[in-house]
């Protein structure tokens, strides 16, 4: 089962963590003379509460942040309209297909077509559209971009995503936490204090390439997946008509659109940039579904 599996490579990466940091603390520092003390084990206890704690509050409450970020919005119960029938009917045909239980649906108000999922676990997630992508997007393509999103829940990505953030949080909270105690021994406690905070903005920052990464990474699997339900065709064509939003926006610099807010999904950044970009490049995904 999935699930367990999650939870099995949750350990796993726990335990490897604990000891590479282990390793590095009992042996690769002595060996250059540094001794970090008798209560490593309990400041990096500490940073693993702090690191994983954080991550899962997030998760545990990211339908109830997602719904109170989105503005203007509402939820479909009983679809009315044709286009709240495509929503609802795509997301249901594909909770039903998986055997999962039916995400929470919602349309909120804005100009760029985006759509994204959210929730701790696929049994208990929610899906959101934005009415940019209803309006750019034909029924085939929305239904496509529904697919993938539901990838995203079936998948669990968005606990792997967290993982990955907790084991983040962690190293960053365990060497800050050390850069303080270093300068509090030697009477510097203020400066260790400035220093840690430094120290925790720098290794934070840095610490969003690899979770970017996997974000990345993420994104195929869910198209792979749209294109198994609807065909690779739907999702080519869904990616090439965000695409082609996107460049009109450009073009455009009296559109009171937010080219922005897609930034993200068309994944139009470059250079170093690109590491700290949550979706790869249009063209890439695109190539993808075609090698599929």
């Amino acid at each position: 089962m999935k699930w367990l599996k999650g939870i099995a490579l949750l350990l796993i990466a726990n335990l490897l963590f604990m000891v590479a940091i282990n390793v590095i603390v009992s042996i690769v520092l002595p060996a250059f003379g540094i001794t970090l003390g008798a209560d490593t084990t309990s400041l990096l206890t500490v940073a693993g509460l702090f690191g994983f704690g954080g991550a899962f509050f997030s998760l545990a409450f990211s339908k109830q942040f997602a719904r109170a970020a989105l503005g203007e919005r509402y939820q479909i119960t009983q679809p009315r309209t044709q286009a709240e029938h495509v929503i609802y009917g795509a997301v249901q045909e594909i909770a039903q297909r998986l055997r999962i239980t039916m995400p929470e649906v919602w349309v909120y108000e804005s100009a760029d077509p985006n759509a994204f999922a959210t929730g701790p676990t696929r049994n208990n997630s929610m899906v959101a559209v934005s009415t940019g992508l209803l309006n750019n997007l034909d029924e085939q393509e929305v239904r496509a971009v529904l697919a993938h999103e539901m990838g995203h829940v079936f998948n669990g990505d968005m606990f792997t995503t967290t993982v990955l953030a907790g084991l983040m949080n962690t190293f960053v909270y365990f060497i800050s936490m050390l850069v303080r105690r270093f300068f509090a021994e030697r009477d510097q406690a203020g400066l260790g204090f400035a220093l840690s905070f430094v120290v925790q903005i720098v290794l934070g920052f840095l610490a969003m390439i690899p979770i970017m990464w996997h974000s990345r990474r993420r994104e195929f699997g869910a198209d792979a997946f749209a294109a198994k339900v609807y065909g690779r065709e739907s999702m080519i064509s869904a990616l090439r008509a965000i695409d082609g939003w996107v460049a009109r926006t450009q073009m455009a610099p009296s559109s009171t659109a937010d080219p922005l807010a897609t930034f993200k999904i068309a994944g139009q950044t470059g250079g170093l940039l690109r590491l700290f970009a949550s979706h790869p490049p249009i063209e890439e995904r695109i190539a993808a579904l075609q090698r599929l």
